[in-house]
This record gives structure tokens, C-alpha cells and sequence, in this order.
């Protein structure tokens, strides 16, 4: 049944959800196992010229511009990347369908129904296996904020806006039916690396 599974990472800035995707790539290439890493907003050519666009410093779009841009960027990964790879490949995606409502819903105010639709016009019948939710207290992503040498527009947001848009994560997680893990990424890395990696298993054997 999960022979290739869609496995999602979610979370603000600084939860260290980059970090254990590429820890999950390196412990797939191990195993052996083909898989696909995409990238939100981003993941091929297309969606990358998106990216720099939506995330550039030199951005100042209203909120729901990007919206737009952001679901336009989603939509270039499924028509040339996903639906052709789903049932083939694992699929492996820092950041999908839920950050658009953390964001733009819970933290920017957009209409819930209104991204709902989008999102489940685009992603069609595609379906999530499991998504691991990274939360990290306000200390520790002030900390890990001020170590990045270059920082987008969305790594200056404000720390309110940053603290609703992960409640909005975890009130997101309470209402899907796909299996969500909660990871702690104030815990040490090795912990949260051992925790992934045993429910990544189950998926994958």
C-alpha cells in the first residue's frame, strides 16, 4: 500500500524540516529506494524562477499575489513532476498544500474555503501518506534566524506572525485524515533523526 509513499515536511522557519529532508534523502539513497525531492515554493526549473520571485527581498506583493504565485509553483511540480512520478516513486516534498494554509490562512488571513479549493482543484486525487510537523519555541528560532547569512523575505517576518502561523499547523493537523507525526525539533537532532527515520520505515518496507 505505501510502497511509494508521498512524505511531506512541514513547519515555520527554523523548525529544522530542511535539515531532516535532507537527512531522509541521504538515509533513502542508503536503502536504495528511488525517490523524487521537491521543494516548496520551487522543485523544478519552473517553480525555482517562481521561487526567487515570491521570496526575493525586492518583493513587495500584496497577500494574495502571492497566493498565486505560490500555488502556480505548486502547480508546475504536479504537472511535470508529481503526477507522472506518483505510484512510481517516493515522493519526498519540504513543504506542500498545508503550509498555503498556514500561511496565507492562518497567518495572513485569506479565506479558508477559498484555499481549500484551490489547493484540492490542483492536487486533484495526488494523496499525502504521512507529514512530519516540525515545531520550534520562539527562543530557539530567534537563535537559529540570526545564524543564516542571507535571509528571504519570509525569514523576516514578524515573530507574532510566526507564532500564529504554527498554531495554524497544529490546528491543521488536528482536522487532516492523512497520518501526521509531531516532531519536537527543540529535542536534540539525533533524537528527532531516530523518530523520522523508525516511521519512515514502516512506509517504506
Amino acid at each position: 500500500m505505501y510502497k511509494y509513499p508521498i512524505i511531506v515536511f512541514e513547519g515555520i522557519e527554523g523548525s529544522g524540516k530542511t535539515l531532516h529532508v535532507n537527512h531522509v534523502s541521504k538515509y533513502l539513497k542508503r536503502k536504495k529506494i528511488k525517490f523524487i525531492r521537491l521543494r516548496e515554493p520551487g522543485g523544478n526549473i519552473s517553480s525555482e524562477k517562481i521561487r526567487k520571485l515570491i521570496l526575493s527581498n525586492k518583493s513587495n506583493f500584496h497577500k494574495i499575489t502571492d497566493l498565486l504565485l505560490y500555488l502556480a509553483a505548486r502547480n508546475e511540480n504536479l504537472e511535470q513532476t508529481i503526477k507522472k512520478n506518483y505510484g512510481k516513486k517516493l515522493i519526498l516534498i519540504d513543504r506542500f498544500i498545508d503550509s498555503t494554509l498556514a500561511y496565507q490562512h492562518y497567518g495572513m488571513g485569506i479565506d479558508y474555503k477559498f484555499i481549500n479549493l484551490l489547493n484540492n482543484f490542483l492536487i486533484k486525487n495526488i494523496k499525502i501518506t504521512v507529514t512530519f510537523l516540525n515545531l520550534v519555541n520562539a527562543k530557539n528560532l530567534r537563535i537559529r534566524l540570526s545564524k543564516r547569512k542571507n535571509l528571504n523575505r519570509y525569514d523576516k517576518l514578524k515573530f507574532k506572525l510566526y507564532k500564529k502561523i504554527q498554531k495554524g499547523y497544529i490546528k491543521i493537523s488536528k482536522k487532516k485524515k492523512n497520518k501526521y507525526v509531531i516532531i519536537d525539533s527543540n529535542k536534540p537532532i539525533l533524537i528527532n533523526k531516530k523518530i523520522i527515520t523508525e516511521e519512515i520505515d514502516k512506509f517504506i518496507k
